[in-house]
């Protein structure tokens, strides 16, 4: 159920409400787009309590409307909050008219490597860095990242070119030590129904990159959203990454239906991994591309200087020319449905 007041109605008005709904045992979040207070009451109720709810918010001075949610998640819902939501990120306010680049190798294989990667990168226009430091691999005998060592290098070369970065976080054991030196936290794949990994996230104060699963339907994407919403941390990204289907010529099949119908759905912004998506790097920058004219607000893109060289997923990473290219031509698609890309920082 949702509450939704008068425009510019006082706060004495905005009071009685919260306080009609607390004697129910409720505890309504509010939210302020513009000018006007909503009331969201995500707590289960039944139909009984909620007509007779209904019947008294509805007598009170300063309410506008009373609806019930028709969909099963309810912080993530437009119906909560029609506003997009956006998300600072350096130089680029992720949701909004820029649109955010995201590039980097898929795992932090060594400073140098790492840094130099970045410095290209940045020089190229990238809004921020990506790499993983702790590293979930299909076989127990490949490179499964530097750790806090990564995650120190990382942190370096945010130093250096100003740019926040993003990294994997795989157990809620490790969000503190994570967050200590990432700017998102991303939950991988694997892990989109690991509630208390998602729980222990929803807890700090950190931007999450929450990405679909393999298998997972756009339902259970925003669910697994909620979960974060619920514990108060609203900022939250969704990437779609490829699901798995029965064809076998891309690593996974990009779903870019998901990118209009999550837009439907909810005000959180969505982002796309093209990479993870082809597995293949000359299939990449099409899919970015087509990322962008469907509306994503942001890709994520692996970048290595030797691909053929890198310790995880060097076939799906674009070389520095490709990404070179990758981003003059990005620009005139993201001209062309109203958005932008900003330049590289001086």
């Amino acid at each position: 159920m949702f509450v939704t007041m008068q425009p510019s109605c006082p706060k004495s008005q905005v009071a009685e409400a919260i306080q009609a709904l607390r004697g129910h045992g409720l505890n309504p979040r509010l939210i302020q787009p513009g000018n006007q207070n909503v009331l969201g009451i995500v707590e289960e109720i039944t139909a009984e309590t909620a007509a007779k709810l209904s019947k008294q918010l509805k007598a009170l001075p300063g309410v506008e409307e009373v609806c019930d949610f028709s969909k099963s998640w309810k912080l993530v819902s437009r119906e909560f909050k029609n506003e997009p939501t956006t998300i600072p990120l350096g130089r680029v306010e992720v949701g909004s008219r820029d649109i955010l680049v995201t590039a980097g190798p898929c795992a932090v294989e060594s400073e140098r490597g790492f840094m130099d990667i970045a410095d290209k990168v940045a020089s190229l226009g990238a809004g921020a860095l990506r790499g993983g430091a702790f590293k979930p691999r299909t076989s127990p005998y490949s490179f499964r990242g530097l750790g806090e060592d990564g995650l120190a290098i990382m942190a370096r070369a945010r130093e250096k070119h100003g740019l926040p970065i993003i990294t994997e976080v795989l157990e809620p054991e490790e969000v503190d030590l994570v967050a200590a030196y990432a700017d998102v936290l991303q939950i991988g794949a694997r892990n989109m129904q690991n509630f208390a990994l998602l729980e222990k996230v929803g807890d700090t104060n950190r931007p999450v990159l929450l990405k679909r699963g393999l298998m997972s339907s756009l339902k259970e994407l925003l669910l697994s959203a909620e979960y974060i919403l619920a514990r108060g941390n609203w900022q939250v990204m969704l990437c779609e990454r490829g699901i798995r289907t029965f064809e076998t010529e891309t690593r996974n099949t990009l779903d870019l239906s998901a990118v209009p119908i999550l837009k439907q759905y909810t005000h959180l912004p969505v982002v796309v991994d093209p990479s993870h998506a082809a597995g293949k790097r000359e299939l990449v920058p099409s899919l970015a591309k087509a990322a962008v004219a469907a509306g994503a607000d942001g890709i994520l893109v692996e970048v290595h200087t030797s691909p053929d060289s890198a310790l995880s997923d060097g076939r799906q990473s674009l070389t520095i020319d490709g990404f070179k290219s990758l981003m003059l031509d990005l620009k005139p698609v993201a001209r062309a449905v109203g958005r932008t890309i900003p330049e590289a920082a001086s």
